[in-house]
């Protein structure tokens, strides 16, 4: 990954940019499209500066140098075919990117018109719609029946837990979600009960929005139960893709979209905490998932339910080569 600059290798034999400020859940989203599309990707690492990262992707006069000398000398010279981004700053990228030679597809709403670029990728509940505009039910990411069979042969010991084996995927507060201790302990109380009921295992992870005293509290309470994992961010290699590839349920916080839209491709049952704690548009995405009967709201029994898995990203990938003519 280059940070203002591309590598020698990274000319127009590399048929497609990937622009993102380096936000894991935005990486994520424009590496799962590359992935969708079949096509060879370099990954970019931008570093806006001032004052052009204040109002990108608005493009303010000399916005060409709003990610240093490397962007500006590949904006003069031979460009890829394709450019994803996804996130705000990657929206004046592949805006100033963009050429009769180079198409220029943003992930995101960009908050300007969406005619800036050859295609926009947004949500459905932030409400972007347009002749140009591809909207999906919550966001890109990898998980397919392949991704998941990867990630159980990489985490091989979480298959030999004792089940039911329920992941616990815990975000935190947000612009549009809150979340306090209190919380958390009625999550931890519950699912306490659960598994001294019934048995089985936990495999717990962290986000970064997670607060530490908070994950403090919770390790204490639920390592106390038999056959648990917890995991945190920076505790060596990152399990989460064994905790959807082995769980027979998944109990995930309202918070998280990208969360969200990962397990909701897994299948199996999906239960949200915290729902009455979250509005705006991840509420409404929550509701989404409710009403297609894919997530139920997080109860005492956690019972099975016939799932049908969301996957989204395939059905994208294949607008966007069939909108932009991509044959490679």
């Amino acid at each position: 990954m280059q940070r203002n600059g591309i590598s020698a290798k990274n000319d127009a034999t590399t048929a497609t940019w990937l622009l993102t400020d380096g936000l894991a859940g935005n990486q994520r989203q424009a590496s799962a499209l590359a992935l969708a599309l079949g096509r060879t990707a370099r990954h970019w690492l931008l570093q806006p500066q001032a004052p052009w990262r204040w109002l990108a992707p608005r493009r303010l006069p000399g916005a060409d140098r709003a990610f240093g000398e490397g962007f500006a000398q590949a904006l003069r010279g031979e460009r890829p075919q394709l450019v994803v981004g996804c996130g705000r700053q990657a929206a004046l990228a592949t805006r100033l990117m963009r050429s009769d030679a180079t198409r220029a597809v943003q992930i995101l709403d960009p908050r300007i018109p969406p005619s800036h670029w050859d295609l926009v990728i947004a949500p459905e509940h932030d409400g972007l719609r347009g002749p140009n505009v591809i909207t999906l039910l919550g966001s890109l990411n990898p998980v397919d029946d392949l991704w998941l069979a990867g990630a159980r042969k990489t985490f091989p010991a979480f298959g030999q837990l004792p089940g039911p084996r329920t992941a616990l995927l815990l975000g935190g507060s947000s612009a549009h979600a809150r979340f306090d201790r209190a919380a958390f302990d009625a999550l931890a109380s519950r699912l306490s009960a659960q598994l001294e009921r019934e048995g089985g295992s936990l495999l717990a992870t962290t986000s970064r929005r997670t607060p530490a005293d908070i994950r403090a509290r919770l390790r204490e309470r639920l390592a106390s139960l038999p056959q648990v994992s917890w995991y945190e961010p920076g505790e060596g290699a990152n399990p989460y893709p064994g905790l959807l590839g082995w769980a027979d349920r998944i109990v995930c916080t309202a918070d998280s979209v990208n969360m969200l839209s990962e397990a909701a491709a897994t299948r199996a049952p999906l239960f949200v905490f915290g729902i009455d704690r979250v509005e705006g548009r991840p509420r409404r995405f929550v509701d989404s998932l409710l009403g297609l009967r894919r997530a139920h709201a997080f109860d005492p029994h956690l019972r099975a339910y016939p799932v049908t898995p969301l996957r989204e990203t395939a059905r994208v990938a294949a607008e966007v080569r069939r909108r932009l003519a991509l044959n490679d």
